[in-house]
């Protein structure tokens, strides 16, 4: 089976049937399943997540992220680090850069202030961090491929007035 191939349908739509992503492969549905099951068991398919456009429920959360200078550390580099950072349930993400800062880690909290409480009590005080950039969300466009806000109309022009 074309593992590629399932893992970009699961991707598009994670709730598609087993029976749909047979025919669309042209496999049988214990093929699929069986497959699935493998691609769970090696950590390939991580979980099968919801998009949520929380600005559509006047939900108070914020999301903010922080750009992070550190230190490795003598024979284990950066994973260490990353470790003291990643176990925080604050954070959602993280990964490792190249670039002015070695880790991007987006956080969600329910107000700027527990943000803010983050990176001052947790964050800052890690030994091999030395330093932070913080960014709050202020409005969100589009997320793993899929766009937040509706299209304008490109025939629609602007009032103009003398």
């Amino acid at each position: 089976m074309k593992e590629l191939a399932l893992l970009s349908l699961l991707e598009k739509n994670a709730r598609m049937e087993v029976k749909d992503l047979a025919m669309a492969l042209q496999e049988s549905e214990e093929n699929v399943l069986n497959t699935m099951s493998d691609l769970e068991k090696r950590k390939v398919i991580c979980g099968y997540h919801t998009m949520i456009n929380y600005d559509h429920l006047n939900k108070d959360d914020v999301m903010a992220l922080i750009q992070i200078n550190a230190a490795p550390e003598r024979e284990y580099g950066y994973d260490r680090v990353a470790a003291s950072i990643y176990k925080f349930p604050e954070v959602d993400t993280m990964y490792l850069l190249s670039g002015a800062y070695e880790f991007l880690v987006i956080i969600k909290g329910k107000t700027m202030q527990d943000v803010a409480n983050f990176v001052a009590s947790k964050l800052a005080i890690i030994e091999s961090v030395t330093g932070t950039s913080t960014y709050f969300v202020l409005k969100q466009y589009k997320n793993n491929g899929i766009a937040f806000v509706e299209d304008e109309d490109p025939n629609e022009r602007l009032v103009v007035t003398p």
